[in-house]
């Protein structure tokens, strides 16, 4: 919950808030102490002094019904002791509690000494003077009930408030550049990115929406930067596929102008040049359907079919290449009736089928099964030709991507069969893996929905 960046904003403000009012009250305190303590001290002082020279001047009686009747008793309250301890008290407490007096501080009264009581140390609420009169001496002491003068505590609420906000915000701003810093980091980082620099390190590591947003932003630098360079591979392999064919074009076309070019090299010449003109077609259709699958503009047309009569059917499509270097097909399909783009299945069992028979090795074997699990359909193709390198398993489902590295002409082909292969199977809700071993052969594991989502 604290790592919620609406809870920190929150608790930064009321932090804040609290410290610099708490701060700010010392503060206060400290720089107003002498004058708090004198707005206290010499108006008590002065009272009791007044109330003294009364008793100093008036019989006892008269004394005392002159006090009984003063006004300033709303803000005083006197007690007044004798030899025994027995004293009188004038004015109204209002509710409050009164401080304790001692017997001892009685007695030094009346030994003629000053007694103030100041509790918190900052100020004086009770004072105590000897007070003579024609009965004999006395000890007066006088406590304030009411609060200091209005002037003075608005002066002191006055300063009191500049420091809390002065104190609060200055909190504020340090919570905020503690809050501010990753956001800084991501703008900066979106700057490079903008630029063209992928290669971004935040160091986030707060919890919480930013730390989940940091981790965000660096996974999708880290994908742009690995999309940069498949945008790169695909420029440089799709000049590569395109030279090449080209230049025999061009290549044989020259030589067909000679005049001394016999008919059946013409024939000869003619036959490569529609042969590499037939290759650049059908890369360009490659790519043009791999580029409607990606963008899913080329909407499934689901029917229910047989999955295993499909395959065979491909099969049975495929015998010129297979039965010419005598390689056999061991079958295991369960039958399986499947939802799904008719079409487009066709044409993963035909890519995953034809690289197989073109990497087997002549009079070699490929299985071909089918299992059911619960709602899902697995379909293993295996064979026993070359096999692939655990490095190249990682990118054989990238376009253009060949595991003869020369793209010599010994396997024929532009790269774009599985790329395409994996994205229909994707479209489908399935998954494709490959499981192969240098030299002992490969195996694709194609793992189906038994009914694709879809508009039929």
């Amino acid at each position: 919950m604290i790592n919620s960046l609406y809870t920190r904003i929150v608790l930064s403000f009321l932090l804040s808030v609290i410290a610099g009012t708490v701060v700010s009250f010392f503060i206060a305190t400290w720089v107003y102490e002498e004058q708090l303590n004198e707005n206290l001290q010499l108006p008590l002082l002065h009272f009791a002094q007044d109330i003294s020279r009364i008793y100093e001047k008036f019989p006892l009686d008269e004394a005392n019904t002159f006090v009984q009747g003063m006004h300033q008793l709303k803000s005083y309250y006197i007690r007044i002791y004798d030899q025994i301890g027995q004293f009188k008290s004038f004015g109204d407490i209002q509710g409050q509690e009164l401080a304790a007096i001692t017997t001892d501080q009685v007695e030094k009264v009346l030994r003629g000494e000053v007694v103030q009581l100041n509790p918190s140390g900052l100020s004086t609420v009770m004072i105590g003077l000897p007070l003579h009169t024609e009965v004999g001496t006395k000890a007066i002491f006088v406590e304030l009930i009411g609060p200091p003068s209005a002037p003075f505590i608005l002066k002191w609420i006055l300063n009191f408030i500049l420091y809390s906000l002065g104190l609060g915000s200055l909190f504020m701003v340090v919570a905020t550049i503690y809050l501010v810093r990753p956001i800084k980091k991501l703008t900066k980082a979106t700057r490079l990115i903008a630029d063209g620099n992928f290669s971004v390190q935040l160091n986030i590591k707060q919890k919480g929406e930013l730390g989940t947003l940091a981790k965000s932003f660096e996974e999708m630098a880290h994908e742009l930067q690995q999309l940069e360079q498949m945008r790169i591979d695909f420029v440089s392999n799709v000049s590569h596929e395109v030279q090449s064919p080209l230049t025999s074009i061009s290549g044989y076309a020259r030589a067909l102008k000679q005049v001394n070019v016999s008919e059946n090299e013409r024939k000869r010449y003619l036959d490569i040049i529609i042969a590499e003109a037939n290759r650049m077609s059908k890369m360009s259709d490659s790519l043009l359907k791999l580029s409607l699958l990606e963008s899913q503009s080329q909407l499934l047309k689901l029917q229910t079919y047989s999955l295993d009569e499909q395959i065979r059917r491909v099969i049975v499509a495929l015998q010129p290449q297979w039965s010419a270097r005598n390689i056999r097909f061991d079958l295991h399909l369960k039958a399986v009736q499947i939802t799904a783009d008719h079409d487009q299945l066709s044409q993963v069992w035909t890519n995953i089928l034809g690289n197989s028979i073109k990497f087997s090795r002549d009079d070699g074997v490929i299985m071909v099964s089918i299992d059911l699990d619960t709602n899902i359909v697995i379909v293993r193709l295996s064979d026993n030709g070359i096999g692939i390198s655990e490095e190249d398993q990682k990118r054989i489902f990238e376009r253009f991507f060949k595991t003869d590295r020369s793209h010599n002409r010994k396997y024929e082909g532009s790269g774009m069969g599985l790329a395409i292969t994996k994205k229909i199977v994707s479209l489908h809700q399935g998954d494709i893996r490959v499981e192969s071993e240098p030299g002992k052969g490969t195996t694709m594991i194609v793992t189906l929905p038994i009914s694709a989502q879809g508009d039929q």
